[in-house]
C-alpha cells in the first residue's frame, strides 16, 4: 500500500547561508558603520538572533534577512516565530527569532480533519511530528498532496518519503 509524510524541516545549510549573505550586507552597508548591528545562528537551540542599536534597525536587518532566506527555501519566513524585543546594555536591542521545526499537534489534527473530510480514499495519521498518509492508489495520494498545499498556506509543509 503507497505511502508518503507530511513533514516541515528546515534547511539549515541553506538558512545558514542565508544568515552569512545578511552579514556581508551589513559589513557592506554604510548606515550600519559603528553600529551594534548582527545577525546570529543558534543551530542547538534553533534560534536567530538579531542585534541592533534601535527597534528600527532590527526592522532593517530583518529587511535584509527575509528575502535571503525567501530565496534560498522559499516559504522560510512562515516557519519563525518573533519572540519580544529585550533592550540590553544602554541602548541597545535584541530580538529573538524561533525557527518551528515539524509540524506541530495542531496542526497535524487540522491536516488530517482536511483529509477525512475531503472523501478521498486516503487514511492519515499523526507520527511525531509528521502526517503519514497511505492509499490503495497513487492517484488518490496525488489528490491528497495537491488539497494539502492549497489548504494550507500559513506554515510551509514538505511531502516525501514516499513508499510503494
Amino acid at each position: 500500500m503507497p505511502s508518503f509524510d507530511f513533514s516541515s524541516e528546515a534547511d539549515m545549510a541553506a538558512l545558514h547561508n542565508a544568515i552569512d549573505v545578511t552579514m556581508r550586507a551589513i559589513d557592506n552597508r554604510y548606515d550600519f558603520k559603528g553600529t551594534s548591528a548582527k545577525v546570529e545562528l543558534n543551530e542547538k537551540d534553533k534560534l536567530i538572533t538579531l542585534y541592533g542599536d534601535s527597534e528600527f534597525q532590527i526592522g532593517q536587518i530583518k529587511d535584509l534577512l527575509f528575502p535571503a532566506m525567501e530565496k534560498k527555501e522559499k516559504e522560510s519566513t512562515k516557519r519563525l516565530e518573533d519572540q519580544p524585543q529585550q533592550r540590553i546594555s544602554g541602548n541597545k536591542v535584541k530580538q529573538e527569532l524561533k525557527i518551528r521545526i515539524g509540524i506541530e499537534s495542531e496542526l497535524a489534527k487540522k491536516i488530517v480533519k482536511l483529509i477525512k473530510d475531503s472523501k478521498i480514499k486516503v487514511q492519515a495519521s499523526i507520527q511525531g511530528d509528521a502526517v503519514r498518509v497511505s492509499g490503495t492508489k497513487r492517484d488518490e495520494l496525488q489528490a491528497c498532496i495537491a488539497m494539502v498545499t492549497r489548504a494550507i498556506s500559513d506554515f510551509p509543509i514538505k511531502y516525501g518519503n514516499f513508499r510503494d
